[in-house]
């Protein structure tokens, strides 16, 4: 009898990619999810008898190997039985056979090629029968990256489009942002990131194998998505100027982007910034199989020596002294989400986990962060794995104020220290309305529980030693910071302040505001009020000065009074950055000594001008865009 051979191969995409829920991909090649069997049917050249085996292997990756689970072969049976990957038969009419394929739901994600070999009376016949990718499967409860519900499935793994927020706390913004995870090329593009990492370049046959565990997979992508350490995909830009590329603000989707890279021979593309780095990190992911979403924190810390504090550095008249403040806090800032289990930490972490791509600290020496699970970031567990306490400090950290003064003394000066980690917003599923998930985060802010995960969080990083006035702090491993009066609060003053918009504040007009300042005692004040004002970007750092000037303010008893305030459009105009923001401060002394900085962002509002078309209509009007 002659040896049987395989004619020709038929992978049922249709079928396959309907119960794989990868049906939108348009690769050329099957594409299905982990954990979950699919199905094949093969023509032979005649009909089987019954002591021919059918053996298929699978292979990923360089130099694939059973050690690393980078290559499996099996045989087909009647069951699916084994914890690896199994084949069985599931129907035979003459010369076809249909076969069911598993992989384990811990298996390497990737591109694979499939073979078989037919052994028949001492007599075998190889053949190659194509490749096809493999998946993380959020629809497998075996998978680390299963997610239970349906619905949040559907949004989080499979919408290809979203909501990300910008702006301010006061004054939050929706942009519509193209994911785009199942348009041409994007999932070949999603697979050659991980190809380019460095840890791939340097040991491509152990990174590989390291791909069942979105841990790894997660960190990679954090590094890959930014341009600081490899030739990763955007190159960040913070200072307003975007020669030679495109301003961060005039994407609208990753698809442009990773085409870009990707036709670019793999050069980073110019520019982004947070919010185009985390739409891209979320793009990559959704399109890998793990439900990932955009996350937006307003007034976020940048907390650079990790002493879960942002110390800024003001002079007399409230103006950020940039030489002496190494932290920031910046109106907004953007990163991602990812679901997944912690098989490093205990199931108490699983769940959401944070992941950002914007290249703002080392960890581990690349620009990456996390993934940090967002139950360890409430509970103040900050030792766990990966990069905590500065998750911590974007959303918790204590504002402390310090006035500068001439002799390189400082002093703390009274200002809200609970303004870190406001209003963090993400797009509801199955509707382009915001979600507040601040509690996720973060006990309420003040309360009692609150300031304990606080005080926790602060000993598990530091050992404190107090000397005097002066409390030195040491990090584990690293060098010595200290902070007068750290812990303590500083006096709160006998007046208040705050800035308050006389009228809408518009671009292509004078801004018309005023600061109103209470006495809050029975005595006579004398208030010396220090004014300035600054175009920022929107990680709050200076561009120029619009606004500089004195007053002496005398409050009566109980009395209020406002000091109006007029920045004409002309003093603005030339020094306005395309995020149209400005930052107003107000130091005021009062005669004891007291100290009170009162701050205010504002962004300015884009209008145009609408005609009405139809006949007989006169005037016109002006929306915002």
């Amino acid at each position: 009898m002659a040896g049987i051979r395989v004619t020709k191969v038929d992978w049922q995409r249709s079928r396959n990619g309907a119960a794989h829920h990868t049906q939108e991909y348009p690769c050329p090649e099957l594409v299905v999810r982990r954990g979950q069997s699919f199905s094949l049917t093969l023509e032979l050249s005649r009909a089987p008898d019954c002591e021919e085996t059918f053996i298929f292997m699978v292979e990923t990756g360089p130099r694939a190997s059973e050690a690393l689970h980078t290559k499996a072969v099996f045989q087909t049976s009647e069951l699916e039985l084994g914890e690896g990957w199994t084949a069985a038969k599931e129907a035979q009419m003459e010369n076809t056979l249909t076969v069911s394929l598993a992989s384990p739901p811990n298996a390497v994600i990737g591109r694979y090629l499939l073979s078989i070999r037919l052994s028949s009376h001492r007599k075998h016949s190889n053949r190659r029968l194509g490749e096809f990718v493999l998946l993380f499967n959020p629809w497998c409860a075996e998978d680390d990256v299963f997610l239970a519900s349906e619905e949040e499935r559907q949004e989080y793994v499979l919408n290809d489009s979203g909501i990300i927020f910008r702006g301010v706390e006061k004054h939050i913004r929706a942009q519509g942002w193209n994911y785009g995870q199942f348009e041409e090329d994007i999932l070949n593009i999603c697979l050659s990131i991980l190809d380019r990492s460095p840890g791939h370049q340097n040991n491509p046959a152990t990174d590989v194998s390291c791909r069942h565990d979105p841990i790894y997979v997660t960190r990679v992508i954090s590094a890959m998505v930014n341009s600081n350490n490899d030739r990763g995909v955007v190159q960040g830009q913070w200072q307003g100027k975007y020669d030679g590329g495109t301003s961060p603000l005039h994407w609208r989707g990753s698809v442009a982007i990773l085409q870009k890279w990707l036709k670019g021979r793999y050069k980073p593309v110019k520019y982004g910034q947070c919010w185009v780095f985390a739409g891209v990190m979320c793009t990559v992911l959704r399109c890998l199989g793990i439900a990932t979403r955009v996350v937006s924190n307003f007034n976020s810390a940048h907390d650079t020596d990790q002493n879960l504090s942002v110390d800024k550095y003001v002079d007399s008249f409230g103006r950020t002294l940039e030489d002496l403040t190494e932290d920031s806090m910046w109106n907004f800032h953007v990163w991602n989400e990812s679901w997944f289990a912690r098989q490093d930490l205990g199931p108490s972490y699983n769940g959401w986990q944070v992941l950002d791509a914007t290249p703002q600290e080392e960890s581990e020496g690349v620009f990456r962060c996390g993934p940090a699970s967002v139950t360890a970031i409430r509970e103040g567990d900050v030792h766990l794995a990966h990069d905590g306490p500065f998750v911590f400090a974007e959303v918790n950290a204590d504002y402390i104020t310090w006035l500068w003064h001439e002799d390189e003394s400082r002093e703390r000066v009274y200002s809200n220290t609970k303004k870190i980690g406001r209003c963090i917003s993400t797009k509801a599923v199955g509707s382009d309305s915001r979600v507040d998930i601040t509690d996720l985060y973060k006990y309420p802010e003040g309360s009692r529980k609150e300031r304990q995960v606080y005080s926790k969080a602060v000993k598990r990083l530091f050992s404190v030693k107090a000397s005097g006035r002066r409390t030195w702090i040491r990090r584990a491993g690293g060098r010595c910071l200290w902070h007068d009066d750290l812990l303590e609060p500083a006096t709160k003053p006998s007046i208040t302040g705050k800035f308050k918009l006389l009228e809408p504040p518009m671009l292509g007009h004078d801004l018309r505001l005023a600061l109103c300042l209470a006495n809050l005692t029975s005595r006579v004040q004398q208030v010396r009020v220090s004014l300035s004002g600054a175009t920022i970007l929107y990680t709050r750092k200076p561009v120029a000065e619009i606004l500089h000037e004195s007053h002496a303010v005398r409050l009566g008893r109980q009395e209020e009074k406002r000091i109006p305030i007029t920045i004409s459009y002309s003093k603005y105009k030339e020094d306005l950055t395309e995020d149209k923001k400005i930052l107003l401060a107000a130091m005021c002394l009062v005669t004891k000594g007291e100290k009170l900085l009162v701050e205010k962002d504002i962004t300015l509002e884009d209008f145009i001008t609408i005609k009405r078309a139809h006949p007989g209509a006169s005037g016109e009007g002006l929306s915002p865009v």
